[in-house]
C-alpha cells in the first residue's frame, strides 16, 4: 500500500514538473518573440490537446487505431458553417427542396440495398437485385440532385454559392460538430469493429479522405476549395474593442497601444474558451478512466479474448469508444474552424496531421489523460518553433559560404523541413528512453 501511494506521489510531481516545463516554454516564448504569438500556439495547442485527448480515448483506453483523426476534425468545422453561417437568401428556393428530396432518396436506397440482402439467401439473386437497387436509386439520385445543385451555386456565386447555415450562435456549432464526428463513427465502426485492427485503421483512413473529398468539390454544401469565410466569433472583434473608448482607457493604462491589447485581448479570450472545454473534457475523461466502465476498457484492450470469457462484449464496448473519441475530435476540429474564422477544406490533410496528434498521444504517454494533454501542448510548441530554429542553425552553419553557393542555398532551403524531421527524432528518442511517453499510464 505504502508502495502504491509512494508511486502516485511521484507521479503527481512528474506531471506538475512536466506541466511546468511546457508551461515555462510558452511564456519565455512571449518574452523572447512576442505576446502574440505565444498565445496563439497556447490557443492551437489547447485544440490539439482536445484531439489528442479524444484520440487517447479510443488508442489509450480500448488500442483502436484510428488514423482518421483529420475526417472527424473536418465535420466539427462543417458544423460551424452549418450552425453559425447565415443563410444564403433565395439559395433553398432555388433548389433547396430538391437536394433533400435527393438526400432522402439516397438514403432509401442504401435502406433498400441492406433489406434485400439481409432477406434473401446468399446467392447470385441477391448480388443481382442489389446491384439493380443500387443502380436505379444512384440513377434517380443524381437525376434530382444535379438540377437543385446547379440552382444553389448559381445564387451569387461570387460570394455565396452556396446554402449557408442557421445563422445560430457558433459556440452552438461545437457539440453539433462533436454529434456529426459521433454519427461518422457509429457508421465506420458498426463496418469495421469486429474485424482485424488494419481494417479499422483503413476504413477510417478512407472515411477521413471521402469526408474531405465531399468538402471540396461540393460547393452547394461549404463552397468548397473557394472556402466559407467570415464565420461569426464567439469573442469581440478587434475592431470593437478599439472602438470603445474604456477599453482603450485601460489598454494605455498598461503602457498598451489599442491595436496590441485588442489582439492580446482576443487571443486571451479564445485560450479562456478553449481552456474551459479541455477542463470539462478532462475531468469527464478521468471519471471515466477510473470508473469500472474504464477498467473494464482496458481489460479488453489488455486481452479480448480474456474479456470476451468473462461475458463482456467486446465489440459493442469499442463502438462506445471509438464514437466518444470521436465526437471529442469533432468537437476540436468546430474549435479550430471558429478560431481561424473560416472553412478552409484544401487546408485538411489526413495523413500529415494525423500523423501529428498521433506524436502528440505518444510523446505525451498513451492511457494517460494528462499524458495527452501535455503532448499537445509540448509538440505543437515545437512544431510551431522549430522551423524559425532550423532556419537560424543554417544561417549559423552557412554563414561563412560563399553567396551564390549551392549547398548554401540547399541547407537553407532544407530549414523548412526541420519540423518533420523534428517530429520523427523526438519520437525516437521518447520511444527509446521513456517508452510509455513522458507521462506514463499509471
Amino acid at each position: 500500500m505504502s508502495t502504491r501511494v509512494q508511486s502516485s506521489g511521484a507521479g503527481a510531481v512528474r506531471t506538475l514538473l512536466m506541466f511546468i516545463v511546457v508551461a515555462g516554454l510558452i511564456i519565455g516564448t512571449g518574452f523572447v518573440q512576442s505576446w502574440n504569438t505565444a498565445l496563439v500556439i497556447l490557443g492551437l495547442g489547447l485544440i490539439s490537446s482536445i484531439m489528442a485527448l479524444g484520440l487517447n480515448l479510443q488508442w489509450g483506453f480500448a488500442g483502436l487505431f484510428n488514423v482518421g483523426v483529420m475526417g472527424f476534425a473536418a465535420l466539427g468545422g462543417l458544423a460551424a458553417v452549418l450552425v453559425a453561417m447565415p443563410p444564403t437568401p433565395g439559395a433553398f428556393a432555388a433548389g433547396g427542396p430538391r437536394v433533400a428530396l435527393a438526400l432522402l432518396l439516397g438514403a432509401a436506397t442504401v435502406g433498400a440495398g441492406l433489406f434485400v440482402w439481409r432477406k434473401l439467401p446468399s446467392g447470385a439473386l441477391r448480388a443481382l437485385l442489389v446491384f439493380v437497387v443500387v443502380l436505379v436509386g444512384l440513377v434517380l439520385f443524381r437525376r434530382v440532385l444535379d438540377p437543385g445543385v446547379a440552382a444553389i451555386e448559381a445564387v451569387n456565386p461570387a460570394s455565396t454559392g452556396y446554402l449557408g447555415g442557421f445563422g445560430l450562435p457558433v459556440l452552438i456549432a461545437w457539440p453539433v460538430g462533436g454529434l456529426l464526428a459521433a454519427g461518422a463513427a457509429w457508421l465506420i465502426g458498426k463496418t469495421a469493429l469486429g474485424l482485424r485492427s488494419d481494417y479499422l485503421a483503413i476504413a477510417t483512413l478512407g472515411i477521413a479522405e471521402i469526408i474531405i473529398a465531399v468538402l471540396k468539390n461540393e460547393d452547394w454544401l461549404t463552397r468548397g476549395v473557394k472556402n466559407v469565410v467570415g464565420i461569426p466569433r464567439p469573442v469581440p472583434y478587434e475592431i470593437e474593442l478599439q472602438r470603445d473608448p474604456a477599453f482603450v482607457e485601460r489598454a494605455a493604462s498598461y503602457g498598451l497601444d489599442p491595436v496590441m491589447a485588442s489582439t492580446l485581448s482576443v487571443k486571451l479570450l479564445y485560450a479562456g474558451l478553449f481552456a474551459v472545454v479541455l477542463l470539462v473534457l478532462l475531468v469527464l475523461s478521468q471519471r471515466a478512466l477510473n470508473s469500472p466502465w474504464g477498467r473494464m476498457m482496458r481489460a479488453i484492450r489488455d486481452n479480448e479474448t480474456a474479456a470476451a470469457a468473462m461475458g463482456k462484449d467486446v465489440t459493442a464496448r469499442h463502438l462506445q469508444v471509438f464514437v466518444l473519441g470521436s465526437a471529442i475530435i469533432g468537437v476540436a476540429g468546430a474549435m479550430l474552424t471558429t478560431l481561424d474564422g473560416q472553412l478552409t477544406p484544401g487546408s485538411y490533410q489526413p495523413l500529415r496531421f494525423t500523423f501529428l496528434i498521433w506524436i502528440m498521444v505518444i510523446v505525451g504517454g498513451s492511457g494517460n489523460n494528462f499524458g495527452s494533454v501535455l503532448g499537445g501542448l509540448l509538440v505543437w510548441w515545437l512544431w510551431v518553433q522549430v522551423e524559425p530554429m532550423g532556419l537560424w542553425l543554417m544561417q549559423v552553419v552557412t554563414s561563412g559560404m560563399a553567396d551564390g553557393s549551392a549547398l548554401k542555398a540547399h541547407l537553407l532551403a532544407s530549414a523548412a523541413y526541420m519540423r518533420l524531421m523534428t517530429m520523427g527524432v523526438m519520437l525516437l528518442i521518447v520511444l527509446r528512453f521513456s517508452p510509455r511517453g513522458l507521462l506514463p499510464e499509471r
